[in-house]
């Protein structure tokens, strides 16, 4: 086995052993969903961090800076950023309060379990899209490791490694192996760039290269109109804004308090190390013209400039994003599967039984997500997915449902399959050009619908005179 590939596989079997030791002390599905809800803020904000910091940030935002440049189009890492730290200053404390576990409970308690089964189907295949973006870059690492590996060959690897890491231990064993994963990420990341800056004279010299001309073979790019603009923040701060994988790590803090610190740090840490990719990305447009796929920008990058061990920190790196992300998504949508569709409103299931039922439902997503990832177009499309299907229609319930005591069963549904059939007959039918601001225009619809014919038909039943 080549020795790069080695090392990068043994980095991979210490992250399942922390799994597995940590795994040894889950005996609830509160504890494999929301870490018993202890998390005090070191660990909140890095998990948080970690969590978010994913293959778009690393092999996307890259791969967009080499093919691209910088410009009012570049939405990684600050869209994301702005995502996390309005999260953690607007909706953390108030879900913290609610008392739920996923984001289907707070749907059942405030609209009722119709909407509950509705925000489901909704909310599982925007998680199933992260966790595919996630495994087909772990693919793309490993391929990249060895010249034995075929791209299929190791996606299918990368699968089956984030299935049986995620469903042996839950959010306790997820957090702490994103401190782990989050110190190794940062350390790769300032390996490769500080070797960038080195091997190019110096980091003003380097940033002159990243943020002077544009590479002879890119065309310029003209201005994107304004709408077009709008569209390319909103989708992944307004679409991801409530996602049930950083909900999540709000609902595990130990208090109101420290769930809206948690994501105001874990934001502003991701948008700190967020602008390493796009330096690095620029950097290889300079060096490495002409590449089939901008996505493998960075790997190729860091091969030129970096030694064989240097190289497997890189790839540590690289592997770290994507398994605090991955296992964070298929966690995700195993639980909105287990508790919110499979045993929705069984109060007869033993915690044990309840326990397994997550695990499996983990390791059937993460199947899904693998096939998923064999016929995803890249990276970007498929994070595009994941922000944009049904999160219009759940963020607008989400909003009326924390902050007003408007609505029912009418308007949250109205709202739900409103967003998700807009979004997909705009993004893939009629290919718009603006489906996410569309979709969340027909969400508000929905919802002011469902409330004119609620308070129609309330208005008409008080109206009308009893039958003699």
């Amino acid at each position: 086995m080549e020795p790069l590939l080695l090392g990068v596989l043994g980095y991979v079997v210490i992250q399942l052993a922390i799994g597995a030791w940590v795994a040894r002390r889950v005996r609830s599905e509160d504890e494999y969903l929301v870490a018993g809800r202890r998390l005090g803020l070191p660990l909140a904000s890095i998990s948080i961090f970690a969590t978010w910091f994913g293959a778009e940030t690393c092999v996307g935002a890259a791969g967009s800076a080499y093919g691209e440049g910088l410009g009012a189009h570049t939405v990684e890492p600050f869209a994301y950023g702005v995502c996390l730290l309005l999260m953690g200053l607007v909706f953390a404390a108030p879900m913290w309060r609610a008392g739920i576990t996923t984001i289907g409970d707070l749907f059942r308690r405030r609209f009722g379990p119709r909407v509950e089964a509705i925000a489901a189907l909704v909310l599982v295949p925007t998680s199933l899209f992260w966790a595919a973006a996630q495994i087909h870059a772990l693919g793309k690492t490993l391929a990249a490791s060895s010249t034995a590996l075929d791209l299929d060959t190791a996606v299918f690897v990368a699968a089956v490694v984030v299935i049986v890491y995620t469903s042996l231990g839950g959010m306790m064993a997820d957090v702490v192996t994103d401190v782990f994963q989050g110190a190794v990420l940062v350390i790769g990341l300032l390996v490769l760039t500080i070797a960038v800056m080195a091997d190019h004279g110096g980091p003003v010299a380097a940033l002159e290269l990243a943020l002077g001309s544009a590479p002879a073979d890119r065309a310029p790019i003209p201005t994107p109109p304004f709408l077009d603009v709008l569209e390319a923040w909103a989708l992944p701060i307004l679409g991801s804004v409530t996602a049930q994988e950083v909900v999540s790590r709000s609902l595990a803090s130990r208090c109101p308090a420290t769930a809206r610190r948690a994501g105001v740090l874990g934001g502003s840490l991701y948008l700190l190390i967020g602008v390493m990719p796009l330096f690095l990305g620029l950097i290889a447009a300079h060096r490495h013209a002409g590449l089939d796929d901008g996505e493998s920008a960075l790997p190729v990058l860091a091969k030129s400039v970096l030694p064989s061990i240097g190289y497997v920190v890189f790839a540590g790196a690289l592997i770290s994003a994507i398994l605090s992300t991955v296992d964070s998504a298929l966690l995700a949508a195993g639980s909105v599967i287990s508790r919110n569709l499979l045993l929705a409103g069984r109060s007869d299931v033993s915690p044990r039984a309840r326990l397994w039922t997550a695990r499996f439902a983990v390791v059937g997503s993460g199947l899904v997500a693998w096939l998923m990832a064999r016929g995803s177009d890249g990276v970007m499309t498929s994070i595009e997915n994941a922000s944009g299907f049904g999160s219009a229609g759940v963020l607008v319930c989400i909003v009326f449902a924390l902050f007003t005591k408007r609505g029912g069963t009418l308007a949250a549904g109205m709202a739900l399959v409103g967003g998700a059939v807009a979004w997909i007959l705009l993004r893939h039918v009629v290919d718009h050009e603006h489906p996410f601001l569309g979709s969340l225009g027909v969400a508000l619809v929905g919802f002011a619908g469902g409330l004119l014919i609620r308070t129609a038909a309330v208005a008409n039943q008080a109206s009308t005179p009893p039958a003699p």
